[in-house]
C-alpha cells in the first residue's frame, strides 16, 4: 500500500507538480534538518556563556510556533516566486518563452535568496529574543542561526540545481534564451566549499576565540566536544555539498565526452540536452550548434558527391581551402562510355513509371560497377553514362580496372536486365579535366579525343555481338587483364580521319 505520496502517488501528478512536489519535499527537510541542528547545537554542543536552563528552552520553543503560521504563508509565497510562475510553461505543455527559460534557471537562485532571507529574519528574532535573557546569550543563538541558515540555503541551492535538470533539459532543447546571466563553474564550486565547508569552519573558529576571551566559562571536555561534533558536521555537510557541486559539472562533462566520441567515428546524429545554468550549458549548446554544422555539411558532401562523384567532391572540399578554381590541366585518363539502345521505343511502349523504374536498375549496375572498380560517374547523358579513371586523382592500373568494369558490366546487364540492351566503349589518353562553366555555375569534366574516342566506340559497339569495344592498344598496360581480350582488326571510327586497333572481351 503506498503512502499519500509514495513513488505511484507521486508519478500520477502532472510534470510541473512533481517537480513541486519533490522541491517542496527537499526544501522542507532541508530547512528541518537544519532547525533541528540549529536547536541541538545550541544546548548540547556549543559553549554558552551562561546556565541554559529549560524554561529558556521552552520559550524559544512557544517562539518558533507562534512563528509557524507566518513562516508557512512565507514559504507559499516564496515557492510561487520560485518556483510556480517559472513552470507554468510545463503545466501548460507549451514550448517556454525565453523569459520563462531565463526564470528556469534562476529558480536555484531564487531559492538561495529565499532561505537566506528567512534564516537572517530567524538570527534576528530567536538573537534579539535571547538577548533579552543574557546579551551574549542572543549573540551566540544569532551567530549559530547565521552559520546554520547559510548551510542550509546553500545545501538547498544545490538540491534544487540537481533536481531541476530534467526540466531545464526540456526547457532549453531547443535552445538557450539571449541576455542569459551565466554563472561560471569556478564560483559554483567556491560557493559549495565556502557554504558546506568554510561556514562550520567559521563557526570553529568563533568558538575558539570565544574561549580565548572567556576561558573560565569554557571546559576542555566542552570545548573538545564542540570541536568533535562541528569537525564531524564539516566532513558531512562538507564532502555532501562538494559532491553536488561536483556532479553538476562532471554529469554533463561526460555526457559530452561520450557524445564526442560518437561524432569522431562518424555518428552525426549526437546532441546533448542542454541542463546547466553555468558557461557548461553555453558549451552544450555550442556542442550542439557544431554538430549541427557537421551533419549539414556531411550531407551537402554526400549530395555533391553523388552528383559529380565523390573523389571529385573530396577534392573540391579539401582542396585550396575549399576554394575551387575554374580551369583544368592534362591527365591521362581512362573513359568507359555506356549508351542504351533504343531507349526512345522503349518510352514509347511502356508507362513512364515503368521505364524510370527500368532505367534505374540499369543505371544501379553501372554505377556500381564502375565505383567497384576504382572509376566515378562524372555524368549522365540522356540515355548515356560517362565513367572517368585518373581525374581528378590517379588510379593504379587504371587501364585494367576500365577493362574489367566494361566486362563485367555487359555480363551483369545481359543477365539482370534482359528489357535493355546497351553498348560500351572504353578509350585511354591524355585529355584536360578541370572545372568548366562560369564562377556562379561549373561543372567537373574531361574534354579530348579518350572522350571522343568512347564515345565512337560505343556506337560501334551496339553493332557487335558483345555490346563492347575498346581501344587494343589499353591492353598493353592492362596486365592480366589483357588475357579476357581478343585484338580485332583496325577500324577507322566516325568522324575521326586514322584508323583505330579494336578490342573485344573473348567472351
Amino acid at each position: 500500500m503506498s503512502t499519500p505520496w509514495g513513488p505511484g502517488r507521486l508519478a500520477s501528478l502532472s510534470p510541473a507538480w512533481q517537480v513541486r512536489v519533490r522541491a517542496g519535499l527537499a526544501i522542507v527537510a532541508i530547512n528541518v534538518l537544519g532547525a533541528g541542528g540549529t536547536f541541538l547545537l545550541t544546548i548540547l554542543v556549543v559553549p554558552l556563556p551562561v546556565v541554559y536552563d529549560a524554561n529558556q528552552v521552552w520559550r524559544n520553543a512557544l517562539l518558533f510556533v507562534l512563528l509557524l503560521p507566518g513562516i508557512l504563508l512565507y514559504a507559499a509565497a516564496g515557492a510561487r516566486w520560485a518556483i510556480t510562475d517559472a513552470l507554468a510553461w510545463l503545466s501548460e505543455r507549451r514550448r517556454p518563452f525565453p523569459d520563462e527559460q531565463r526564470n528556469l534557471l534562476a529558480i536555484p537562485r531564487r531559492t538561495f535568496l529565499l532561505h537566506a532571507l528567512a534564516w537572517a529574519l530567524a538570527c534576528i528574532i530567536f538573537g534579539g529574543f535571547n538577548a533579552a535573557y543574557d546579551a551574549r546569550l542572543g549573540f551566540v543563538v544569532a551567530t549559530i542561526t547565521a552559520l546554520s541558515g547559510l548551510v542550509a540555503a546553500s545545501v538547498a541551492y544545490l538540491v534544487t540545481e540537481r533536481l531541476l535538470r530534467p526540466v531545464i533539459r526540456n526547457a532549453l532543447r531547443r535552445g538557450v534564451p539571449e541576455r542569459l546571466s551565466v554563472r561560471t563553474v569556478a564560483a559554483r564550486t567556491m560557493f559549495a566549499w565556502l557554504l558546506g565547508t568554510g561556514v562550520p569552519l567559521l563557526g570553529l573558529a568563533i568558538i575558539g576565540v570565544n574561549a580565548l576571551l572567556d576561558s573560565v566559562l569554557v571546559s576542555v571536555r566542552q570545548l573538545a566536544v564542540t570541536m568533535f561534533v562541528l569537525g564531524l558536521m564539516t566532513l558531512l555537510i562538507g564532502g555532501a555539498t562538494t559532491y553536488l557541486a561536483a556532479r553538476a559539472t562532471s554529469d554533463p562533462v561526460r555526457t559530452l565526452r561520450a557524445s564526442f566520441a560518437a561524432v569522431s567515428h562518424g555518428d552525426f546524429g549526437q546532441t546533448v540536452a542542454v541542463d546547466d545554468a553555468t558557461e557548461i550549458g553555453l558549451l552544450q549548446a555550442g556542442y550542439n550548434t557544431m554538430v549541427t554544422g557537421l551533419r549539414e555539411r556531411e550531407r551537402l558532401r554526400d549530395l555533391f558527391g553523388r552528383h559529380v562523384g565523390g573523389e571529385v567532391a573530396r577534392t573540391a572540399l579539401e582542396g585550396l581551402e575549399g576554394t575551387v578554381q575554374l580551369g583544368g590541366e592534362a591527365r591521362r585518363v581512362a573513359i568507359l562510355f555506356v549508351d542504351i539502345i533504343g531507349v526512345g521505343e522503349i518510352a514509347h511502349d511502356r508507362a513512364p513509371a515503368d521505364v524510370v523504374r527500368l532505367l534505374n536498375r540499369f543505371l544501379e549496375i553501372v554505377v556500381e560497377v564502375v565505383h567497384e572498380h576504382g572509376g566515378w560517374i562524372n555524368k549522365f547523358e540522356d540515355d548515356g553514362v560517362l565513367a572517368i579513371w585518373g581525374a581528378p586523382t590517379a588510379v593504379d592500373a587504371m587501364e585494367a580496372q576500365a577493362l574489367r568494369a566494361a566486362r563485367v558490366m555487359a555480363g551483369r546487364l545481359r543477365s539482370e536486365i534482359t528489357e535493355l540492351d546497351a553498348g560500351i566503349g572504353v578509350s585511354a589518353g591524355t585529355a584536360v579535366a578541370g572545372n568548366v562553366g562560369a564562377a556562379q555555375r561549373y561543372e567537373y569534366t574531361v574534354i579530348g579525343d579518350p572522350v571522343n574516342e568512347a564515345a565512337r566506340l560505343t556506337d560501334l559497339a551496339k553493332h557487335r555481338r558483345g555490346r563492347v569495344a575498346a581501344n587494343a592498344e589499353m591492353l598493353a598496360a592492362a596486365g592480366d587483364e589483357a588475357d579476357h581480350w581478343r585484338e580485332r582488326r583496325a577500324v577507322e571510327l566516325r568522324g575521326r580521319g586514322t584508323t583505330t586497333r579494336l578490342a573485344t572481351p573473348l567472351s
